[in-house]
């Protein structure tokens, strides 16, 4: 369980979420790294019943506004899908820099892996009205 500050009171309404790579790692300049997180916000969409408003990938992070049957548990799913397949295609390129990284930067107390690609939480932001939900989507 990750230990963000950030609580999800409203599991069903719509939320900014906002996913960052572990110390600001740049690894969605790869085309690959950027469809593992598209196919796996599908997968999210078809079998958790996602509702995805909007998204952007940036080279270290992401923003999505979705909502989902239970949002907090849409993320981890998503989270650690996505950081097992990422840590594969980072293997499979020999990216030895950024392994190295994800090893030495991986928290403490992330004591049952070697690596850690996502940083903990993901700051959920309750989207309350259309007018915040507009914002937000303007926002990213």
């Amino acid at each position: 369980m990750g230990r963000s500050r950030y609580k999800i009171y409203e599991p069903t309404h719509p939320h900014l979420l906002t996913c960052t790579i572990l110390n600001w790692l740049p690894i969605f300049t790869r085309k690959e790294s950027v469809q593992i997180i598209i196919d796996s916000l599908k997968h999210l969409q078809k079998e958790e019943n996602l509702k995805l408003y909007a998204y952007v990938i940036l080279e270290n992070h992401l923003h999505i506004i979705a909502q989902s049957d239970d949002i907090g548990k849409s993320m981890r799913h998503f989270k650690s899908f996505t950081a097992k397949a990422l840590l594969k295609l980072l293997q499979k390129e020999n990216a030895q820099t950024l392994l190295e990284q994800f090893r030495f930067y991986k928290k403490a107390h992330k004591t049952d892996r070697t690596y850690q690609i996502w940083q903990e939480g993901y700051q959920p932001k309750l989207i309350q009205t259309d007018a915040i939900m507009i914002a937000k989507i303007n926002y990213i």
